[in-house]
Parts: structure tokens; C-alpha cells; sequence
């Protein structure tokens, strides 16, 4: 049994001891998951959404936070949720791009310009659609929360233009539109779950991955991973996400201060991103990682024919000229 496993199962253990407890006191305490550690900006953000709502209830209403996927992976989450088991959990958008198609339009390559555009399109008309889009299959989108711009790094060699990519083993998320973006960049793309990265590029099962800078400095790949490339390629964004059985479960007045906090906490959650962004970028090129940017024409041209093959959906191609209008 690997560290990973037996960790998932300890934290399962205790979750369901927990509950039982919880059951037998009649407390009402709400529980939550997020893969990051602690310190992590998401898993702050649910922290904060924790005590407001303890604080706010007068301790009625609790949050028990499961952080570093104590209770297994994203897509794991999700199901537990769904069915009840879970409460709230906070998952990126890649891991819900197949079962829930409104999210694709997230993660496409060359959606959003910079995080300001990404967060006007979240905070309007498309955010609320993709959120209400949850509902049918027994979730409600609370909130969303930002995942920085993903970008390339390997163990190689700088990434200048797609064709130095060419032949590297990039881990990618569990999504198609990940899979297909990174084949299209000539490089062959090799889902793994997020904890299995840093023993995949340290044992060279893969030559690098793509993600955001608080991902790559808390899970110490920069150790490995020593060269950084400024792609900028998706701002997959993260979604807050809670059991729609538990939500309906609550007083009236319960769900609609659940609701509220959820909203507050987008703003607390941006604040801790902008400060941890920066802090981490530093960070790691600080310990020598080699950063640079990228000819982002030839990214884009090399990725158009992923984000034009989505868009022949009329569902995704209105949602995109929604976004870009906003740009």
C-alpha cells in the first residue's frame, strides 16, 4: 500500500467516525475537502468560509476541513458529494470537464487573456450559468475560485515554442480537453492524479506537467522540475461545490447564510491568491528554478484547432464569444 493510500484510507476512517459521532450529539457540522495543504489558498478560503459560519450562528453551524486529500482524489470527492457522503468539496475545473460539459469552456486553451478577464466573466452572466449548470446532476455550484494561470515546467530544457515540447512526457489532469490540448502541442500528455506528480517527474515516468506557481511551490516539484515556461495556456478555475441533498437538508435561513458566506469567500480567497502567487513565484526562483516566457502566437496557433473542435458545440461557442466579449 503506497503513503498516498494509506493515508486516503486513514483520513476516510476518521471522516466516518466523525460523522457518526457528529450524528449521535446532533451537532450540525458541515464537512469539506480540498487536495491542497494547509496554508493553501483554497483551503483558507474554506477555512474563513468555517469560522463565519460558526461565528455568524453563534457555533449552530460548523465546518470540518479535510485538507491534502485526506479523503482521496478530486474526482473522488465529487462523487461523494453527489450522493451525500460529502458535504462541500473544492475541485478545479478539469476534473468536472467530462461529466459537466458547461465547464469545458474554463479549461480551453487561449479563453481568457489574464486573471482580470477570467474573474469579470465568473463574477457575470457566464459564471452563474455554468454554476447553475451543477444542479442536474445533484451539486450546487457555490462559488468559484481562481487556479493562476497554468503554464509548462519540465526537468529538460526551456520551452520557447510548442516544438520544444515535442516528445516530453507532460502529466495532465484527468480531462479531455487537457489530453488533446498537450497532443496538439506535440508533447504526450500523461494523466495523473495531482498527489502523484512530484514521484512521477522525480522517478521520470514523466518529463514534466502544467500548472499554476502556489501548485508547483507547495508540492515541491520546482526540486525536480527546474525549468518554468510562461505559457499561460488555461486559467482553469476552481469551483466550490456542496451536496445538494445536504444544502436542501437545512433550514431556510441556514441555506441562504451557506450561500452567502460561499460568495464572501471569492473575495478573501483573491486575496490570499494574488499575495500566495507572488510569494511562490519568488520563492522558487529563488532556489534556481529557470524561468521564461514563450512565443504565445505560436501557442495559440498550435492550440486553435483543440478550442475550435469545443466550439463546434453551439452550447460552448456561446459561452466563448460571452467571454471573449468581455475581454
Amino acid at each position: 500500500m503506497s503513503i498516498t493510500r494509506r493515508a486516503m484510507l486513514t483520513g476516510a476512517v476518521a471522516f466516518f467516525a466523525s460523522a457518526a459521532a457528529r450524528a449521535q450529539r446532533g451537532d450540525t457540522v458541515l464537512t469539506a475537502t480540498d487536495v491542497h495543504v494547509q496554508g493553501y489558498p483554497t483551503v483558507e478560503a474554506l477555512r474563513w468560509v468555517g469560522d463565519t459560519l460558526e461565528r455568524e450562528t453563534g457555533g449552530r453551524l460548523r465546518l470540518r476541513l479535510y485538507h491534502s486529500g485526506q479523503l482521496g482524489r478530486e474526482s473522488d470527492s465529487i462523487d461523494m458529494a453527489r450522493f451525500g457522503a460529502l458535504d462541500i468539496t473544492r475541485v478545479n475545473m478539469a476534473a468536472l470537464n467530462n461529466p459537466f460539459p458547461s465547464t469545458q469552456i474554463l479549461s480551453l486553451p487561449y479563453v481568457f487573456d489574464s486573471t482580470a478577464h477570467m474573474r469579470r466573466a465568473l463574477d457575470g452572466a457566464v459564471g452563474r450559468e455554468i454554476l447553475a449548470s451543477f444542479e442536474r446532476r445533484d451539486l450546487v455550484g457555490l462559488a468559484f475560485y481562481d487556479s493562476g494561470a497554468r503554464c509548462f515546467y519540465n526537468t529538460r530544457r526551456p520551452v520557447y515554442t510548442p516544438q520544444d515540447l515535442h516528445g516530453l512526457k507532460i502529466r495532465v489532469p484527468p480531462s479531455d480537453i487537457f489530453m488533446d490540448m498537450v497532443r496538439a502541442l506535440g508533447a504526450n500528455p500523461t494523466p495523473l492524479p495531482y498527489g502523484e506528480v512530484f514521484s512521477a517527474l522525480q522517478t521520470h515516468l514523466i518529463d514534466g506537467a502544467e500548472n499554476n506557481w502556489q501548485s508547483f511551490h507547495t508540492t515541491r516539484q520546482f526540486e525536480v522540475a527546474h525549468y518554468w515556461s510562461q505559457t499561460a495556456h488555461s486559467y482553469s478555475p476552481e469551483a466550490l461545490l456542496m451536496s445538494k441533498q445536504r444544502l436542501e437538508s437545512l433550514a431556510t435561513e441556514d441555506r441562504a447564510l451557506v450561500l452567502d458566506i460561499a460568495a464572501r469567500s471569492v473575495t478573501v480567497m483573491r486575496e490570499l491568491w494574488d499575495k500566495s502567487e507572488i510569494e511562490s513565484r519568488d520563492y522558487v526562483i529563488a532556489k534556481g528554478v529557470k524561468v521564461n516566457e514563450v512565443d504565445r502566437r505560436a501557442f495559440e496557433t498550435a492550440t486553435a484547432a483543440t478550442l475550435s473542435a469545443y466550439r463546434r458545440d453551439p452550447a460552448i461557442d456561446t459561452l466563448y464569444k460571452k467571454i471573449r466579449a468581455l475581454a
